[in-house]
């Protein structure tokens, strides 16, 4: 299972998800469903906009967890 944990980079780098939305020209919708992980996907182009705006790799921004260790 993938984790996403866009809100702790946001939160170390003190910007906001609006803010984000609008370095990377996504909507706060889109966004917030990313944040959320209620998304099935996402483009390469878009990580990699946010790995810009953030200063971050994509592995501060997602992480994989078995789900055996879930349970």
């Amino acid at each position: 299972m993938i984790v996403v944990r866009l809100d702790r980079v946001l939160a170390d780098r003190k910007m906001a998800l609006g803010e984000l939305a609008e370095i990377v020209g996504i909507s706060n919708v889109n966004l917030s469903n990313l944040k959320t992980g209620k998304v099935k996907a996402v483009r390469f182009s878009t990580l990699d906009a946010i790995c810009k705006a953030l200063n971050c790799q994509p592995a501060d921004i997602l992480e994989y967890q078995d789900d055996e260790e879930m349970n």
